[in-house]
């Protein structure tokens, strides 16, 4: 259910509890960032601002829900006015701002700022990151693919090894953002109007009594359409098939092999029967290493389908992100909130970045207190949610799609190339830095 608010931690309800009864209602602030960046990699493309604010819009208890948390032993002691007055009226009242997905961001950066009275905040956390950091790290690696992949079609196939049904529907989403050509998520292609991709499997070919009856029938169905599948049995053989059927398919798939040296053969057979028209499409255990290699090889090849490595982000499928307090209300003024923790420091007070640049390219990101003035660079945060409600109309993804291939290309080439990347340069603004050195004298006192 796409509000439920039991799809979280036992420990944000614990929380709301408390501070429930504790009477800290006040608003307060939370920031969710990612600390580190994963191995190889030199930026991320923040992504699943869309699922979030749908959660905070939609997130209620219900009846059911109520009643099953009576029945928690943790609620064991907490008061009937928690049940029966606070949790049937909640909706979340707070004001967001969030980094415009589909935007290059690096650590630790916020890509996401909540303020909202402290138990709806708190309530949030769960959702917040997973709908975040998951299609984040989809869309980053999706990116880093459709860089290599250097005008090639890049279709996301990755459904059946994702992690549920819903996960693959996310990433389908997260992987379009990021520049991906389509998807063969045919859910994902309905609810977020992505241009769904197919071809045929391998049963196909084996439920017909030989290859050119299986290609007949195929295309007679689908006409103008048809891709077929090569590599049931003789890839080459099976090209031959295709050249002397008198069949004109928009494509033929590689799924296994060699696909250098058997696209180039492949190319060779379908030329010589005039169907230069045909392209040729490679699939199997793809990442970016692999596309780049095939691209560098020369390999007549014109689009990837890549599977587990885009809708699991097999190379960082945990990308932690975390989502901090760094501000909370009392006594009717604004105190700011740090953890002092050995490598897990956090930084205190509200913030924005700014992105300069330096004849197009970007050069450097500063990130700051939010009310700090700034002239010149683009604020990455923007107000999406006041009082519960938007503040805008939700963009087409396609729209973000095209901003997200854009900003990318306004990252300095070394920082987007897939081994041994540069790092981007972020600072702390000097008002931030003072902020923090004031907040750690402050803790240290103990008051």
């Amino acid at each position: 259910m796409r509000g439920g608010a039991l799809s979280t931690d036992l420990y944000e309800l614990t929380m709301m509890a408390g501070y429930h009864a504790a009477g800290l209602m006040a608003p307060a602030t939370f920031e969710l960032y990612v600390r580190n960046l994963p191995p190889n990699r030199a930026y991320l493309v923040a992504a699943g601002l869309e699922q979030a604010l749908q959660y905070l819009e939609h997130v209620r208890f219900t009846k059911e829900d109520i009643e099953y948390l009576r029945h928690v032993p943790a609620f064991s002691r907490v008061r009937d006015e928690f049940f029966d007055d606070y949790l049937p009226a909640f909706r979340f009242s707070g004001e967001v701002w969030a980094v415009e997905e589909g935007t290059p961001v690096f650590p630790p950066e916020p890509l996401l700022r909540v303020t909202a009275p402290l138990p709806e905040a708190q309530l949030a956390e769960t959702a917040l990151l997973a709908h975040v950091a998951f299609q984040t790290s989809v869309a980053s690696r999706a990116a880093r693919m459709v860089d290599v992949a250097a005008g090639r079609t890049v279709v996301e196939f990755g459904a059946r090894r994702a992690h549920g049904i819903e996960a693959g529907v996310l990433a389908a989403r997260a992987a379009f953002l990021a520049g991906c050509h389509s998807t063969s998520n045919v859910e994902a292609g309905r609810r977020f109007d992505i241009p769904v991709s197919g071809t045929m499997a391998h049963s196909w070919v084996t439920a017909f009594p030989d290859e050119r009856t299986a290609f007949r029938a195929f295309a007679d169905v689908f006409g103008d359409r048809t891709v077929i599948l090569l590599d049931t049995y003789d890839t080459l053989a099976a090209a031959r098939t295709v050249a002397a059927s008198g069949l004109r398919p928009s494509a033929v798939r590689l799924d296994s092999g060699d696909v250098v040296m058997l696209s180039k053969q492949v190319r060779g057979i379908l030329d010589a029967a005039g169907l230069h028209e045909t392209d040729i499409f490679v699939s199997g255990d793809l990442d970016e290493w692999r596309i780049a290699e095939i691209v560098a090889a020369g390999a007549p090849v014109g689009g990837f389908g890549v599977g587990a490595a885009l809708s699991t982000s097999s190379d960082a499928p945990s990308l932690g992100a975390i989502y901090k307090l760094v501000e909370i209300e009392r006594s009717g003024s604004p105190v700011p909130i740090a953890k002092l923790s050995p490598g897990k420091q956090t930084h205190p007070g509200r913030k924005q970045v700014w992105r300069t640049f330096h004849g197009g390219t970007a050069g450097e990101d500063v990130i700051g207190l939010a009310d700090e003035s700034r002239p010149g660079g683009r604020e990455l945060l923007t107000r999406v949610m006041v009082r519960g409600t938007r503040a805008r109309a939700p963009r087409p993804l396609a729209e973000l799609r095209d901003r997200c291939r854009s900003w990318l290309a306004e990252l300095p080439g070394a920082v987007r190339r897939i081994d041994v990347p540069a790092s981007y340069p972020v600072r702390l603004s000097a008002a931030l830095q003072a902020l923090i050195e004031e907040t750690s004298r402050t803790a240290s006192r103990g008051g």
